[in-house]
């Protein structure tokens, strides 16, 4: 299937536009950047505001643990399938070259993209739904992945980010797909806050916070289109699905169709206009490729029996042995040794002890921040005579090899 290219006519108005400057600005200005805790050192002409926050977060102590969380393929050793560390980069440079062409702050669109999903657990969004469900049973409030990476970068790690790209980072889920992204204003970190806290409390509630910038909404739309096809992509690359299996549609068939077109298609209908939007066609193109993604891929992942099976109780265990740990003030135990130590170590200032932060929400922050290897390892650590384990398929191991193992024993999609 061809690619689309801009539109003759709108290739035109951009080009003179730009070379004129007369193009309507709707981007955040840096000089518009609102932060905790303000100085009163003058702005820095090579190192503008939201320059800083990408500063910030790529050298903040948990951005390297990006590279061993998955993306959507558990218990897979292979590198050519999509981490979440190439995750983040790819909606990165999708939404940058959105935003370039709709005149907006690269900056600000680079620092939300890459902190989107750094308080992302381990295990994806199975590791997500099992941690949420230990949250909530235990203290009657939500865990979404998305909330709590604005937590890492604003509470755990107060690295005094800006509200626009806490905003963003919030804002960002791209499980919710729109027909038109537009603003929300926010004007300060006490709405910031009340918003957040709504998350905790009322089911569902993550999933409506919007972006407060332009920036911010390209970035929302940018990580469904990097995931879209790229998830088709890696599904084909292990052999889950065939070639041909996906519906073709006119965003097209292959990963880089799909990018390009999409691009194309919001470009032509959000240059110059105050929202970011899709045509009808290409936008029920997408709903109907991610729920063809959700049916083929997704619902059936080969990992998918093991993290219900194995991985979900592991978490469990864990949860309970380390609040346990908390509470008893065990000084030996990871709780304290690798993860309020780590945490408190940090230069970044603070306006109260870390420590005094709720026990659950703490052994939440610790299991969040686990890369997938991590947690198996601190399970192996803490219950060494445990029956549960893990087995990953390598390079030359048949892919469907753990479905005739566990044959008679459960449904291979067994929701549970």
């Amino acid at each position: 299937m061809a690619k689309n290219e801009l539109s003759a006519a709108l290739s035109a108005r951009m080009e003179q536009e730009k070379a004129d400057r007369t193009y309507t600005d709707f981007s955040c200005s840096d000089n518009a950047a609102i932060r905790r805790f303000r100085n009163n050192k003058p702005a820095q002409i090579w190192r503008p505001n939201f320059a800083k926050d990408i500063d910030r977060i790529m050298y903040s102590p948990y951005y390297n643990r990006y590279t061993d969380k998955t993306q959507v393929f558990s218990l897979i050793k292979n590198d050519d399938i999509t981490r979440r560390s190439l995750h983040v980069q790819l909606v990165s440079r999708i939404a940058r070259t959105i935003g370039r062409a709709l005149n907006l702050n690269l900056d600000l669109i680079e620092a939300i993209a890459l902190g989107h999903d750094i308080g992302h657990t381990p295990f994806a969004h199975c590791g997500e739904v099992y941690l949420n469900e230990l949250y909530n049973s235990h203290t009657g409030r939500y865990f979404s992945h998305n909330i709590h990476s604005a937590r890492v970068l604003d509470q755990i790690f107060p690295l005094n980010l800006s509200l626009q790209t806490l905003s963003g980072i919030a804002g960002h889920n791209g499980e919710i797909e729109l027909a038109e992204y537009r603003p929300v204003p926010l004007d300060s970190f006490a709405d910031f806050e009340a918003e957040l806290e709504k998350s905790y409390t009322i089911p569902g509630y993550s999933n409506k916070i919007q972006p407060s910038t332009l920036e911010g909404n390209v970035v929302r739309i940018s990580d469904i289109i990097a995931y879209l096809g790229k998830d088709r992509q890696d599904a084909t690359s292990i052999q889950m699905v065939e070639n041909n299996a996906f519906t073709a549609q006119k965003i097209g068939t292959i990963n880089s169709e799909i990018i390009n077109n999409l691009v194309v298609n919001i470009i032509e209908n959000s240059y110059g206009k105050p929202y970011i939007m899709l045509d009808e066609e290409h936008f029920q193109a997408v709903q109907s490729y991610k729920k063809e993604n959700y049916s083929m891929i997704y619902a059936n992942e080969p990992g998918r029996v093991i993290l219900n099976r194995v991985v979900r109780p592991m978490m469990q265990e864990i949860y309970e042995q380390l609040l346990d740990d908390l509470i008893q003030d065990k000084p030996n135990s990871p709780i304290f040794r690798h993860h309020i130590e780590y945490v408190t170590q940090t230069r970044y200032p603070r306006t109260s002890s870390y420590t005094k932060t709720e026990p659950n929400q703490i052994v939440v922050d610790y299991i969040a921040s686990m890369t997938d290897d991590y947690l198996i390892d601190l399970h192996r650590y803490l219950f060494p005579d445990s029956n549960y384990y893990v087995e990953y398929t390598g390079y030359f191991n048949d892919l469907y090899a753990l479905r005739s193992r566990l044959q008679g024993q459960m449904s291979w999609d067994d929701p549970n």
